[in-house]
């Protein structure tokens, strides 16, 4: 096989996919994008809406910081409710495959059995893996085939709130720095190119992530960032007009 060969088949990131490591990560930092890009997109689109109506400086931080805020708690507490829950359904998972290892050891290690013979390995060499599997770890094994779980490994739902919640603020930082910035007639224009920007950043890592097409990832996320940037601009102005 040739260099080229060799850098074809191995895989885009250049880590094991079956490392759960490596998958642990990765599913972290596209959470972490998916929250940046939710708060490029909602915070920008609040405060575009609110520099359409109006140029009052103190009137758009108003907005802009009440947006970031209750975004952020709002990232965060609903991670920590869906992490938590999840971590529940594990729990009790787990639970119940002790109390099955315990009060029905043999009907256990026929099931793990059939479970490697389900993968392709033969009905001798399958018994022969859910034997010594069983005698090194009988638990790690069942979650490991079954769940596809570990019993150590459970997501941290603090961590995971604080993540999002952190990943959120962070992309709301450039749409706040681009409309307060610079003077009242270049904040909207500002603060649409650098959202486009920001959001093409983040399509392209998150389809570098996923492994998907980047430019189709990059389009859609660019359009529908423009989209609701433009809606929001549309009913400032018309709210401003309506007002003045």
């Amino acid at each position: 096989m040739t260099t080229a060969d060799r850098g074809a088949a191995e895989p885009e990131h250049g880590t094991d996919p079956h490392s759960g490591d490596v998958a642990s990560r990765l599913n972290w930092l596209r959470a972490g994008v998916l929250g940046a890009n939710d708060g490029i997109v909602s915070v920008a689109a609040l405060v575009v809406g609110v520099a359409a109506a109006t140029t009052d400086t103190a009137a758009i931080l108003i907005a802009g910081v009440a947006a970031v805020l209750a975004g952020a708690i709002s990232m965060g507490l609903g991670e920590y409710v869906s992490v938590n829950s999840q971590r529940d359904t594990e729990r009790a998972l787990i639970a119940k495959e002790k109390w099955e290892l315990e009060h029905m050891p043999e009907q256990e290690l026929a099931e793990l059995a059939e479970l490697y013979r389900a993968k392709g390995l033969s009905s001798d060499t399958a018994e022969r893996v859910a034997r010594e599997l069983t005698a090194h770890d009988a638990l790690a094994a069942h979650l490991e085939v079954e769940l596809h779980i570990a019993e150590d490994e459970l997501t941290n739902p603090w961590h995971a709130a604080g993540a999002s919640a952190l990943s959120f603020t962070i992309g709301a930082v450039l749409p706040m720095l681009a409309i307060l910035l610079p003077p009242p007639e270049w904040r909207i224009p500002l603060t649409f190119v650098a959202v486009v920007v920001a959001l093409a950043i983040t399509g392209w890592l998150s389809a570098w992530i996923g492994g998907s097409p980047r430019p189709r990832a990059i389009l859609r996320v660019t359009i529908g960032g423009a989209l609701a940037l433009a809606v929001t601009y549309a009913i400032g102005a018309l709210l401003g007009v309506s007002v003045a």
